[in-house]
């Protein structure tokens, strides 16, 4: 495949004819195998089989369990618990993990906002760290100027599906007894020094939401290795309050439960979804590995970093853009990249590029106005918390001067797809005066 084709012409965000209007193929990961396990499902009835009570369906039907133990398995945990999303995965997990009003949990500005908001559920409150400009997770430095008397665990996330520099914040946790949870929403199946993440903390949490590299529609998969977590986590996960005395157990903090069950419908998907996931990656991180050799070649775009011993599964690929190298602002720069490709199937309305991520999260109205009665003015905390512009300013540069993301190293791509992508790059730095 030829890995650059310059072109000197008018651009299309300044009237000129695009790169290309014909949309991108769907990344649509449903086939024949998930239609058939859905059917059978259908033609047993036995839609869900959850039972609220100390039961053996208390642990969920057939499908349910068959999913589980699967995903046990493939990532060698000794146990994944079902969850209907990963919100409702990391809420359980900061539950299991003991987490009550008062409580600090240090967390990433730059992710999904279920991450952050994890803590407030049960009282807790959330302290946010700076990222690594390298891979965008959590500086495990900033992470321990974070750490206070209070501080009782880490919720890392994973993100864009680059594995957090793991070694020097489970050490963080070691040092200061701190609970570890993965948030690996966005990695499945990535690693670090040969283990998967979401095994290497005390908890991980995985989505199934549509847009993940697979999915049940929605859904989400809880990993641990610690039998008193793991059964805190089934309490939560279904009606916990209507179980503890019929089943015996004794403590009963955070033990109230809520509705967090999957379906066997979607467990059946699951079960197939899980299947192809490591041909979904091989497809991913080979697309991903031409961008990089392709726009890296370009002066001012540089890609992730990703470190010899881990592997990034690519829910999206970042790079960093250098304004001093262009003479113009990222968002300039990618609003015409925009004009010169259209979005896919399925998505026709959303792009499959964007600058930045998301607007680091203190900044939102929830931690300006600290609008909850609990956590951030709980009567049991009398620490102080800093939600202010410039408490993260790793977060904030890449999220308003440097990051840029793209979609389009996902799975059903063609070559003349993947070239016309760069084509579209490199006709917008052939002729960037236009954009001065």
């Amino acid at each position: 495949m030829e890995i650059v084709s310059k072109t000197k012409a008018k651009l299309a965000i300044k009237g000129g004819k695009p790169i290309r209007t014909e949309l991108f193929p769907a990344y649509n990961t449903i086939g024949e195998e998930e239609k058939r396990a859905v059917l059978k499902v259908l033609e047993s009835g036995n839609l869900s089989q959850f039972l609220g009570a100390w039961h053996k369906d208390f642990y969920g039907g057939p499908m349910v369990q068959a999913f589980e133990k699967l995903w046990a398995e493939t990532f060698g945990v000794k146990y994944a618990i079902t969850v209907n999303s990963n919100t409702s995965g990391l809420f359980a997990a900061i539950g299991a993990c003991g987490i009550q009003p008062g409580d600090e949990v240090i967390v990433s500005p730059y992710t999904m906002t279920a991450s952050a908001l994890a803590p407030i559920i049960y009282g807790g409150v959330p302290v946010f760290a700076d990222i690594d400009e390298d891979n965008f997770g959590l500086s495990p430095e900033s992470i321990e100027e974070r750490i206070t008397p209070k501080t009782k665990a880490i919720l890392i996330v994973h993100i864009f599906g680059n594995p957090a520099k793991m070694n020097e914040i489970m050490s963080i946790a070691k040092k200061y007894n701190l609970k570890v949870i993965e948030d690996c929403a966005q990695s499945p199946m990535a690693t670090y020094k040969g283990k998967y993440v979401g095994t290497i903390g005390d908890v991980g949490v995985f989505s199934l939401n549509y847009h993940k590299h697979i999915h049940t529609g929605e859904g989400g998969v809880i990993t641990t290795n610690d039998d008193k977590i793991a059964e805190k986590l089934y309490l939560i996960r279904n009606h916990g309050e209507n179980v503890v005395e019929s089943k015996g157990v004794s403590d009963l903090v955070n033990t109230y439960g809520f509705n967090f069950r999957m379906t066997e419908i979607e467990a059946a998907i699951g079960i197939e979804q899980l299947k192809k996931l490591p041909k979904l990656l091989e497809e991913r991180l080979r697309n991903a590995q031409f961008f990089n050799e392709a726009l890296g070649k370009i002066e001012g775009i540089e890609p992730a970093k990703v470190e010899p011993h881990s592997r990034h599964v690519y829910y999206v690929q970042p790079f960093k853009f250098k304004k001093e190298v262009f003479g113009v602002h990222r968002n300039v720069f990618i609003d015409a990249v925009k004009a010169e490709i259209p979005s896919a199937f399925l998505r026709e309305d959303t792009p499959l590029i964007g600058a930045g991520y998301v607007k680091p999260l203190y900044l939102q109205p929830l931690y300006q106005q600290r609008a909850t009665s609990c956590a951030f003015n709980c009567p049991r905390y009398d620490g102080k918390v800093n939600y202010s512009k410039g408490i993260c300013p790793n977060a904030e540069k890449m999220h308003f001067e440097e990051l840029f993301i793209h979609e389009y190293m996902r799975g059903n791509m063609s070559e003349q797809d993947l070239q016309d992508v760069v084509n579209a790059f490199y006709k917008v730095v052939e002729n960037i005066d236009e954009l001065r």
